[in-house]
């Protein structure tokens, strides 16, 4: 289809005044030049409802919906007398329903492969880290020694199956957690049973008419978003290592500079790996690579975007065009030809933006269709007949290309591909894999702590500033970052996920990289991986010095540029496990309610964490440093610690 010019809107916002990327800047122009509209635009025409953005609303029933005014929050009430804080934590109870519902899902189709695989039923996939299945099933009380890999497996499969099917007792993965941590969520009941469980019973809870106590619902709430962290995401990252491969370190490159004019360019953009690794078996097929030079190109270059491209980056190396906000900018480079995209962050503008340029832009899943795009059917049993598709597709494509192509410069490379387990081995090596060292440099002050910052990126501020401006204020103030998601990207863009990057970071901080070779930034992956964070967290506690739970730690936790319901949910887990967490943007919540002051303070009295908010980076890090500033003195780590030097029998004495 020709690209159809529209008339030009008035007071467009200067791209550079809209994101820091580079190659986004040079398509958002270019998609302004073409008459075609993206996001960026979007966003500011579409203005946020002030009402809405502070969840003042209740739509939860057919008397209303029933306003309230963030400005004079208890001034009035809802037509069934819902207060504020009943109207607010419901809302927040139902965002945290729907982002453990979209990891939880995840994780069951991850279950569900994993089970077909070992039983045989599946043939295109198999177990490739056979150490992971056998530590996890050890771990979980599954006996190992002297049996068969598939045994082994099955039996996993079995107890992992629990995490989302179970209505009583308690996650498998609960005890995980420092036995403190534990403590703490069985003294506040919030300890979650089974995923479909806990998500049900919030769903329940926040119908009109049922629970009306925020100081209740809360409880739910945390319940229900640890059984993500600690049930569908955890699962779901568990499986995908054990499946595809435990992540290590590996250099790739990002940004849309990975296009390649001559060669036939397929975008694989999602969140489930199993679809990504077929179509990399599909872009290697001697068949297809000559049929894509029978049509005049080189090759064929496979390129992710998103999580899903996280997930083949960390593991395979392979380059990675952009976060989530460059999903449509991409389209309009006109060398993109072919899209597979499969669930959660998927824009329905992708389709007008993809027909405006000729790309071909397929659905794979049965849970995600765009009203007018093709959609392929993804069948895990035969998993070649969709990916071979799209490949065939894009070179045809390729072949009849008649809109003019243009390619940003742009590429940076990154490391990426920092998993626990290598971690664990980076710090202590083959036969110590510990995190003690990391441990000791916290306490020796060398490192300040360590902060978590994860997230997507959003149309409402300016894309990659905030997750850039923040992690360049943390690692000069020492402290060690560890990073998922679009921020993943956001970062690398930046150059900071490599280990020339220390010379950014403090003294300390720097003095550790450079004795390590890593970078500052350690990239963990997909935004589902947030449950490495989790286990690091766990196992910073089980090496000592640092206190009995996670929240002892000095640590903190960062969504800068967050957009989605999955984000309200890893917050809260991360909160209720005991973890400072700032988001930045917005927040659904009106400042001066009792739901806020429990929220904002009172949980962390309980011996969780608590939320934090501010949309200024500078700020952001501020509140973070003086946070992990705040651990550090409960500890007693703000005196200093004289270094000593350590003989042989005392480091024999240290444990692994």
């Amino acid at each position: 289809m020709a690209i159809e010019k529209k008339e030009a809107k008035k007071e467009l916002i200067k791209p550079q005044d809209l994101t820091i990327c580079e190659s986004t800047q040079e398509m958002l122009a270019k998609a302004r030049k073409d008459g075609v509209e993206i996001s960026f635009d979007r966003a500011v025409a579409m203005k946020a409802c002030p009402i809405g953005a502070k969840s003042a609303c209740c739509k939860h029933c057919f008397m209303g919906p029933c306003r309230l005014n963030a400005n004079d929050p208890y001034g009035k009430v809802g037509v069934c007398g819902a207060t504020i804080d009943t109207i607010q934590s419901r809302n927040f109870g139902r965002m945290v329903a729907t982002g453990s519902a979209a990891h939880t899902d995840h994780g069951m189709e991850m279950v569900k492969l994993f089970r077909n695989v070992v039983e045989g039923r599946i043939k295109d996939y198999e177990i490739k880290d056979t150490e992971k299945l056998f530590e996890v099933a050890e771990e979980l009380g599954i006996a190992t020694k002297d049996r068969e890999v598939t045994a082994i497996a099955r039996d996993l499969a079995n107890e992992l199956e629990k995490t989302y099917t179970q209505v009583e007792g308690e996650l498998p993965f609960i005890k995980r957690a420092p036995k403190a941590t534990q403590e703490t969520w069985r003294k506040a009941g919030v300890v979650p049973r089974g995923a479909m469980r806990e998500i049900m019973e919030m769903m329940h809870r926040t119908h009109m008419g049922m629970d009306q106590d925020y100081e209740n619902i809360i409880k739910q709430i945390s319940r229900t978003a640890l059984s993500d962290g600690w049930g569908g995401s955890m699962v779901s990252t568990e499986i995908s290592d054990i499946l595809f491969g435990t992540p290590k370190p590996v250099q790739a490159e990002v940004n849309m500079g990975v296009l390649k004019e001559d060669q036939v360019n397929i975008i694989v953009h999602g969140h489930e790996p199993n679809m990504f690794d077929s179509m990399l078996a599909s872009v290697s097929d001697p068949k297809l690579i000559a049929a894509a030079k029978a049509a005049g190109a080189k090759g064929i270059n496979l390129v992710g975007m998103c999580c899903s491209g996280l997930e083949m980056l960390s593991r395979h190396g392979v380059p990675h065009a952009g976060n989530f906000m460059s999903t449509e900018a991409v389209l309009v480079t006109g060398a993109v030809d072919a899209m597979a995209v499969d669930v959660q962050c998927i824009k329905q503008g992708l389709g007008k933006v993809a027909e405006c340029y000729g790309t071909r832009l397929f659905t794979t899943n049965p849970r995600a269709h765009i009203e007018g795009v093709t959609h392929i059917e993804f069948e895990e049993d035969d998993p070649r007949d969709c990916t071979d598709l799209v490949v065939e597709m894009a070179i045809k494509r390729f072949a009849g290309r008649d809109v003019p192509v243009q390619i940003p410069k742009q590429k940076n490379i990154g490391v990426h591909g920092f998993s626990h387990e290598y971690i664990n081995y980076m710090l202590g090596g083959t036969f110590r894999g510990s995190y003690t060292p990391l441990n000791e440099n916290i306490i020796n002050g060398r490192i300040r702590g360590v902060a978590g910052v994860v997230g997507c990126t959003n149309p409402r501020v300016k894309q990659d500033w905030v997750h850039v401006e923040l992690v360049k204020e943390l690692i000069k103030n020492d402290v060690l970052v560890v990073q998922t998601g679009c921020s993943q990207v956001s970062l690398a863009k930046a150059g900071l996920l490599t280990p020339e990057a220390a010379a950014l970071a403090g003294p300390g901080l720097r003095e550790v990289c450079e004795a390590v070779g890593m970078p500052p930034v350690l990239g963990l992956g997909a935004c589902v991986d947030n449950s490495r964070i989790l286990i690091a967290c766990s196992e910073m506690v089980k090496a000592g010095g640092l206190g009995e739970s996670i929240a002892d730690l000095p640590v903190a936790g960062a969504a800068p540029e967050y957009m989605s319901e999955k984000a309200i949910a890893i917050g809260q887990y991360f909160v209720a496990s005991g973890v400072y967490t700032i988001f930045g943007v917005t927040f659904p919540i009106v400042e001066g309610t009792k739901f806020h002051e429990l929220m904002f303070k009172r949980l962390e009295e309980q011996g969780m964490g608590k939320w934090g908010f501010t949309p200024d980076p500078y700020e952001m890090a501020r509140l973070m440093i003086d946070h992990i500033n705040k651990k550090r003195a409960a500890l007693g780590l703000d005196k200093g610690r004289e270094r000593v030097l350590v003989d042989m029998a005392a480091r024999r004495a240290v444990e692994a």
